[in-house]
């Protein structure tokens, strides 16, 4: 049984770890809201692009076209971008990604292709080390980053599309959490290479349909242009959207330790008044009885 001292000392420290998980709670509600307006905003531009894409990619000549679209004809090869957070205490944010990108590596290992694996941000690395630490092949960290910008999208994209020029693969797929609310996020895979379009509306369908815009020099140049700006584009879609996830994913959980913290010190303090109530009762009746045997 612990003594009164032992309890108290327990008390005292749960308070403290109480107080800094209430501190990093209240800080990761003051970084959700700027976190969530900057994904909020850039879902629309996004989502644009991919349509303006889908329109174009109607009309050009997919033969000569990009194999940014196209791809290489080939299936053996599959990058996975796996992007993470940088530190952990945010509850299963970093592990439901690593989760997904593990069944997905996983299962295309089972059917025979190559799995090569870049991963964006610390935790992501270090959770799938253990089991696909061999097929990592490139890591990025934005340790040193206090607000992500389109220009570091773009040197991720960079690398992406050298990878793929170099052969090094054949399809890319980009992992991140979508913002949902507070207590949701929401695992997605999105295949950046070749890129997916949605379908195209239907009045920007078949020959005979009236283009809504002309392009210079061509379709084929400008789509060329766009499909490099869309893969930047989306992944600072995935960057913006992480970083809400990971903001609301550490509100939630440091509100759950807050709260255990509380509970903990409840029981604690019970368990050290009864404790100390057994001491003083037990003093009480070795005096009686001393002064009884006199």
């Amino acid at each position: 049984m612990p003594s009164l001292k032992d309890l108290r000392n327990r008390i005292a420290s749960v308070k403290a770890t109480r107080k800094i998980t209430k501190a990093m709670q209240m800080v990761a509600a003051a970084k959700l809201r700027r976190a969530q307006e900057a994904a909020t905003a850039a879902r629309p531009y996004a989502e644009r692009m991919d349509a303006v894409l889908a329109a174009l990619g109607q009309s050009i000549n997919r033969e000569n076209a990009s194999p940014l679209l196209v791809g290489t004809g080939r299936d053996q090869t599959h990058l996975l971008i796996v992007m993470t957070a940088e530190r952990g205490l945010c509850g299963g944010f970093n592990s439901n990604i690593a989760k997904l990108a593990r069944a997905d590596a996983q299962k295309l290992l089972s059917e025979g292709k190559t799995v090569k694996i870049l991963t964006v941000g610390r935790k992501g690395a270090d959770n799938l080390r253990r089991d696909l630490g061999r097929n990592i092949v490139e890591r990025v960290e934005l340790r040193g980053i206090r607000q992500v910008g389109f220009a570091n999208a773009e040197e991720i994209a960079g690398k992406i599309v050298a990878m793929f020029e170099a052969g090094e693969f054949d399809v890319g797929t980009l992992y991140f959490a979508e913002f949902k609310s507070v207590i949701a996020q929401k695992p997605t895979a999105l295949q950046l290479i070749p890129a997916k379009l949605p379908e195209a509306e239907p009045e920007a369908k078949g020959a005979a349909a009236r283009p809504l815009v002309e392009t210079e020099p061509d379709d084929d140049s400008v789509v060329a242009y766009l499909l490099s700006r869309n893969l930047s584009t989306q992944i600072f879609r995935g960057l913006l959207e992480n970083a809400a996830s990971e903001q609301g994913a550490r509100m939630s959980a440091m509100d759950s330790a807050t709260r255990n913290a509380g509970e903990m010190i409840n029981k604690l303090t019970i368990k050290y008044n009864r404790q100390r109530q057994a001491n003083i009762t037990k003093e009480l009746i070795e005096i009686i009885s001393g002064a009884e045997a006199l």
